[in-house]
């Protein structure tokens, strides 16, 4: 009984010390990521919105709703926002740029987890490509992936959902 007690405490012990090992490495590189995250984050905007010299962000709360893509005068170019849809077997982040018109400038896959050789073909420029000048409400001339048509259609209803909200925003911003 008394040896049970005593593994008892050592793995205790042992846990402890790797917990607070943990927490100090995180409180560590907290910042390095979240840099890295912003930088990553700032990046892709631009690739949606390349005429764009800045980008601000329009929040509810602490929810950024979207971002307004601006000149050197800050005047608006267009819009970009997060959409989300549910694929074969994840849900696939984009980021989707948008002009003040509702055509889109460009979409780009940030998160999914899809199929390899299949739903991931979704991150192609060959798909992607095809979001560019079409009107995000509609979007007709875009095809689905054949064999990936659950992560394609994903990706086209989140972008035509999501643009729908955002566009109705705008419109009760001005």
């Amino acid at each position: 009984m008394k040896e049970m007690i005593r593994y008892g405490f050592i793995l205790a012990l042992i846990c402890a010390i790797a917990a607070g090992l943990l927490a100090g490495v995180n409180e560590l590189t907290r910042s390095k990521i979240a840099y890295q995250a912003y930088a990553e984050e700032q990046a892709a905007l631009k690739e949606v919105m390349p005429q764009a010299a800045k980008f601000a962000e329009v929040k509810s709360g602490e929810e950024i709703l979207y971002y307004k893509a601006l000149d050197n005068q800050d005047k608006v170019l267009g819009f970009i926002f997060k959409a989300g849809g549910k694929g074969y077997s994840s849900v696939i982040q984009t980021l989707v740029g948008i002009f003040p018109d509702g055509k889109i400038s460009a979409i780009k896959v940030i998160s999914q987890n899809e199929t390899p050789g299949l739903g991931m073909r979704v991150t192609e420029k060959k798909f992607t490509g095809q979001f560019s000048g079409q009107d995000s409400l509609s979007l007709s001339g875009v095809q689905a992936i054949t064999g990936a048509t659950i992560s394609s259609r994903a990706v086209m209803d989140s972008v035509k959902k999501k643009s729908a909200e955002v566009m109705e925003l705008i419109k009760n911003e001005k």
